[in-house]
């Protein structure tokens, strides 16, 4: 992964609705969640969710998939586990501390 790709996607969640936004997400796993149900839940106005959601979307830390006539919203698990093992791939002076398995999420 690419410093850049990195920087793109911690810049999308060092904001308080986006980090709540991306939690919520990680949290209903694979089944994702509606927009409306994001609204209702985390108290954001209709507006403002598209907005963070655009923004999460373009950071590819977050998919949207048309059902009917819903957009379900989904967490980028491999991404995040990507930007997370760029994070720490050189943590413990170079030293493995962590497998590869303890470190990668399976939703």
């Amino acid at each position: 992964m690419e410093s850049i790709t990195v920087v793109k996607a911690l810049a999308a969640l060092a904001q308080t609705s986006r980090l709540e936004i991306f939690r919520s997400l990680v949290v209903a796993g694979k089944a994702g969640l509606t927009p409306g149900s994001m609204a209702e839940s985390l108290g954001v106005a209709p507006n403002t969710l598209s907005f963070h959601l655009k923004e999460l979307v373009h950071a590819d830390l977050v998919t949207q998939e048309r059902v009917g006539r819903n957009l379900i919203y989904r967490a980028q698990f491999d991404r995040m586990n990507a930007v997370l093992a760029y994070l720490t791939q050189n943590c413990c002076q170079g030293e493995p501390c962590l497998t590869e398995a303890a470190i990668q999420c399976h939703c």
